[in-house]
């Protein structure tokens, strides 16, 4: 468990969290989409222990999440690496570092577990503040069209290159 600098604390969820985990994904996007994908992944082979987080005010004695992100396994080309998503946030708590808190924890937790690449479908002025960038520059794309700077990717060992190839997700993302 950690604590960030904006008093959030931030730990991988646990079972009694899964209503507010499905509370944080209804609230924060326009349909249930999110929501279930999250319950759908949960029953998935992509699914990975440990790599669905949670953020939490430091204040709160009942521990409620505000804040969700999960990391589940994809492939790029024939190369194991995590999806980055869904990430949501209650909505009276966004803009407050709760997001940037629990997607830092997940990225951490994917290093310490000796994960190396990560990609997000995502707002592009968002997540390069965690170093993701444009997927297109690196060889990397879907077998379905979506704005080319939406798609990002990001190696968690500078180390080692990124490989090049078609981004696989798990089933539920129907992709």
């Amino acid at each position: 468990m950690t604590t960030s600098r904006n008093s959030w604390t931030t730990r991988p969820e646990t079972g009694a969290d899964l209503p507010a985990i499905r509370e944080i994904n209804l609230a924060a996007f326009d349909t249930s989409a999110e929501a279930e994908l999250v319950d759908a992944l949960r029953r998935d082979p992509a699914w990975i222990d440990g790599l669905s987080l949670v953020a939490v005010d430091v204040g709160d004695a009942a521990d409620t999440p505000v804040a969700h992100a999960l990391l589940t396994r994809c492939h790029i080309g024939d190369v194991p690496a995590l999806c980055l998503g869904p990430c949501a946030v209650l909505p009276d708590h966004q803009r407050r570092g709760a997001g940037s808190a629990v997607i830092r924890a997940a990225l951490a937790a994917a290093r310490a577990r000796g994960e190396h690449f990560v990609t997000v479908l995502g707002h592009p002025e968002y997540y390069p503040r965690f170093g993701f960038a444009r997927a297109s520059a690196h060889g990397i794309g879907l077998s379905i069209e979506v704005p080319d700077e939406a798609l990002m990717v990001l190696a968690l060992d500078p180390g080692r290159p990124l490989p090049s190839g078609t981004i696989r997700y798990a089933d539920p993302f129907g992709i």
